[in-house]
């Protein structure tokens, strides 16, 4: 399966590069990483990371969004959440680390949804996203084809859950 991974400059380096480590130890995705305008991304860490433009994808399998301090920029930014919204509604699997469930509430994709977030900022989630069905306790959430998670190592975690719910735990 295909993983298109969504980066914008100040992602959290691990909620992308936990999941991705798990995804490609299974053996079963590869991974392609993509930002607006495509050209070197940065973390919030500083590590550099070559994107595809995001206007090369059509109908992702599946959907990988970090968090990070960054997501409060892109929560401004109307053409990452048109983009973000399009693709989540093509996407067979639609994934998110973090406070990355921020962008895709803004884009409404958590609208009526179990969801998560970092915990230090459920609070605001559920201020700003009043639609989403925030769930304060979890790890991870899964509503269908919906994987959020809470945080950093719970994104590794979720991601193995991912692997063992599409392919199987062994």
């Amino acid at each position: 399966m295909n993983v298109t991974a969504i980066l914008f400059d100040g992602f959290e380096t691990l909620d992308m590069f936990g999941p991705v480590e798990m995804l490609g130890a299974s053996g079963e995705f590869e991974t392609k990483f993509y930002s607006l305008d495509g050209g070197i991304v940065k973390s919030y860490q500083g590590v550099p990371v070559e994107t595809n433009k995001l206007d090369m994808i059509d109908a992702p399998e599946v959907l990988l969004l970090p968090g990070g301090m960054g997501v409060y920029d892109q929560l401004e930014n109307e053409a990452f959440i048109s983009k973000l919204a399009e693709l989540a509604g093509k996407a067979n699997y639609v994934l998110s680390v973090c406070n990355g469930a921020f962008l895709y509430a803004k884009a409404g994709v958590l609208d009526g949804r179990r969801a998560t977030t970092y915990k230090a900022r459920i609070d605001r989630a559920e201020e700003l996203f009043p639609a989403v069905k925030w769930e304060r306790t979890a790890r991870w959430t899964v509503d269908g084809n919906l994987y959020v998670s809470s945080g950093v190592s719970a994104g590794t975690d979720m991601a193995l859950g991912f692997i063992a719910d599409v392919f199987s735990r062994e």
